[in-house]
């Protein structure tokens, strides 16, 4: 087993400056040991070596009086830590390009982008194809590293200050792009052109393939080094930021660290995922943190979704000004290396399967879905697109699998999605989803594009069908946004009727609207069940954007009633973020995050929530409910195969393992000796 296998990281990343190169190395270590960190992340090569590297093309930082990375790795080991090593080969010293111009970036006009005396390098270049290799040797040959990072690695078309620069146009990707795909790379201008699809492409290709150049390298070396970047192909680890912008568009993600954790999770086997919890407002502004409420929520949603935790500052601890996150995050790091057993191994229990898909046009409804997923209390796994293939056992084993906005599935994804659909899952697609592929549409939904969008103001959907909608009564017409004509087949039950649009000013000429013979809501029924429904319009997207409850309320109500029994019901509001998992012992773990500090622009501390209900549909009886952090035992009413479980006060997070009664085995097993236990054990496993 790797030593990154146990998925036990608590790592601190110290984001250095050049002039950190002369650190106090001690101090650093203790202040590493008072967070019971056990991973330390740091700068090591790429833009600046911060050791003395005796690489021509490696330049060293001109304050290091001293081999920085070797003093910090001894020490981290002696004190028991992991060491990852940060490179950053997307970036070097303008003294390079003066003698190697061909390994950077250049724009159109074959501009390079010198930022502060730093320059963009190329993907593509010898720099970053083969030179980066000799650096990385070179550290490895040195040192006893533990695991490698690469940050900012691929293609950059912007600098530190937002600028677009577009993409390179350099000699080098010019041989390559027109290597792989046949077409002038000159001809491409951007978003937009016919070779945007083939540049997209071009981009994944390649880096897919510096990513298996750089995994056979490094393994070949040393197996036991764990690889890690931003993307998932050929890494041990995949590193995702939860990060702020002043210039990002809103609205506010709150859910931020759980849908990066969950993407990774829940689409791979074995593949770990370390979501970094940035603590700067901004790139600009490195040295003023987030709120302390922002970084609990993120640690948390990172722990209960099966992540272990990661902290980032700019330089050292000494000096850094803003120390108001450190209480709260060592606070986390002390709870996560007393549970560490529990949340390393914690396996899905989800009914439903929310696809994250490829295409970045549908992301406002996928983070739709999410947050309704979230708020609605409803047990649910994120599968990437790109990874149902891989996934079918999960997506047999769910009641619904979502669809929002997928487009152009491929044929190992349509397998995947027809096994789910053949074995009981509802396939739920909205956001206009598969407008393009007649086969599937008719297939899977019984339904027809009319191949037309109308997305014009005072256009409604009548909801007043209290049957069907019930959370909507005294609810006659909402919001409809964008809609497509579809027609359906006989079979399929039709509801929600578009309300075309008409005249909405002066108010005296507010009226005229006309029913559409076009649904916006079709539900498929074979043999007597539901198998599928579709909405021809973005509930996702609207509520993401605008947060009206009509549309979560519409989708809610046609899923559940779908679904049928639902696992996990609560009298919790929507702000509380549920968890349920399985432990590796067969109890279960149930864990509550309160978001009602969150206000759309501002993480306060959350009001403190009473009296919470929890009831769960089981298999089988829990005994008792223990609390992680209090170790008290909760309240439990069985009824059937529902348990009850009674939550005093929820002030910022709780985690209660429900233990569920040891089968015979277990109970043998624990009154063995320890050599005979782990025979069993192995037994087991080999079973």
């Amino acid at each position: 087993m790797n030593w990154w296998s146990a998925n036990r990281l608590r790592l601190i990343q110290n984001n250095l400056r050049e002039i950190d190169a002369v650190m106090n190395v001690d101090l650093l270590i203790q202040e590493l040991q008072s967070f019971q960190a056990n991973v330390l992340m740091m700068n090591v090569g790429g833009i600046f070596a911060f050791y003395p590297s005796l690489l021509q093309h490696q330049y060293v930082t001109p304050y290091l009086k001293k081999d920085l990375v070797g003093e910090v790795l001894e020490k981290t080991h002696e004190a028991g830590l992991k060491f990852i090593a940060r490179f950053d080969f997307s970036k070097a010293h303008e003294s390079l390009f003066a003698s190697h111009p061909d390994w950077f970036y250049r724009d159109r006009e074959g501009r390079e982008v010198n930022y502060s005396g730093i320059v963009h390098t190329c993907l593509n270049g010898e720099y970053q194809q083969e030179k980066s290799l000799e650096s990385i040797a070179e550290v490895l040959e040195r040192y006893e590293v533990d695991g490698i990072f690469f940050n900012m690695f691929g293609y950059q078309h912007w600098d530190y200050s937002g600028n677009y620069y577009g993409p390179c146009y350099c000699q080098n990707c010019r041989w390559r792009f027109k290597e792989l795909t046949g077409e002038d790379l000159s001809d491409y201008s951007g978003p937009g052109h016919p070779l945007h699809a083939a540049y997209r492409t071009f981009q994944e290709q390649t880096s897919r393939m510096m990513l298996e150049k750089i995994h056979a390298f490094v393994k070949s070396k040393r197996p036991d080094v764990a690889i890690s970047t931003y993307h998932s192909h050929q890494v041990d680890i995949v590193r995702k930021e939860s990060n702020t912008s002043l210039t990002r568009r809103g609205p506010l993600w709150l859910y931020s660290a759980s849908e990066n954790v969950a993407t990774i999770e829940n689409s791979w086997e074995g593949k770990l995922i370390s979501n970094c919890s940035i603590n700067a407002v901004d790139l600009t502004y490195r040295f003023t943190g987030v709120s302390e409420e922002e970084t609990a929520i993120r640690l948390y949603q990172n722990i209960a979704n099966g992540s272990g935790l990661d902290f980032c500052i700019i330089g050292a601890f000494d000096g850094y000004p803003d120390q108001a996150n450190l209480p709260v995050v060592k606070e986390l790091f002390h709870f996560h290396a007393r549970n560490e057993d529990i949340f390393g191994n914690l396996h899905s229990m989800a009914e439903v399967v929310l696809v994250k898909p490829l295409d970045s046009g549908a992301g406002e409804e996928y983070f739709g879905l999410f947050k309704m997923l979230k708020e609605s209390h409803i047990v649910f796994d994120v599968v990437m697109e790109e990874q149902l293939a891989t996934m079918v056992g999960k997506l047999k084993l769910a009641r619904a699998v979502l669809l929002p906005g997928l487009q152009s599935p491929g044929a190992d994804a349509v397998r995947a999605l027809r096994a789910a659909q053949q074995a009981g899952a509802v396939l739920f697609a909205t956001g206009i989803a598969l407008e393009r592929d007649a086969d599937l549409l008719s297939e899977w939904f019984g339904a027809t594009s009319g191949q037309l969008r109308l997305n014009e103001p005072a256009a409604y959907l009548d909801v007043t069908d209290a049957r069907h909608f019930p959370s909507m009564k005294g609810r006659g017409w909402i919001i409809s946004g964008d809609f497509a004509r579809f027609t359906f087949h006989p079979q399929v039950e039709c509801r929600i009727t578009y309300i075309e649009s008409s005249n909405f000013g002066p108010p005296e000429r507010a009226y005229g609207h006309r029913v559409s013979p076009h649904p916006a809501l079709g539900i498929f029924r074979r043999e007597g069940r539901a198998s599928a429904a579709y909405f021809p319009w973005s509930p996702g997207a609207l509520y993401y954007r605008h947060g009206f409850e009509d549309h979560k309320r519409v989708v809610m109500d046609t899923l559940l009633e779908l679904m049928g029994r639902r696992k996990l019901t609560t009298n919790a509001p929507a702000s509380t973020e549920i968890f349920l998992h399985q432990m590796k012992d067969g109890n279960c773990l149930l864990q509550l995050l309160n978001l009602s500090g969150f206000n759309g622009t501002t993480y306060m501390k959350p009001v403190p929530l009473n009296d919470i209900q929890i009831e769960l549909e089981i298999a089988r009886p829990f005994m008792k409910a223990r609390s992680l952090r209090t170790r008290e035992n909760l309240h439990l009413d069985l009824c059937g195969d529902v348990v009850r479980i009674s939550l005093p006060r929820l002030d910022r997070y709780e985690a209660l393992v429900l233990e569920v009664p040891k089968t015979s085995q277990q109970r043998r097993k624990e009154g063995l000796p320890n050599e005979a236990r782990n025979d069993l054990a192995q037994v087991e496993d080999d079973v």
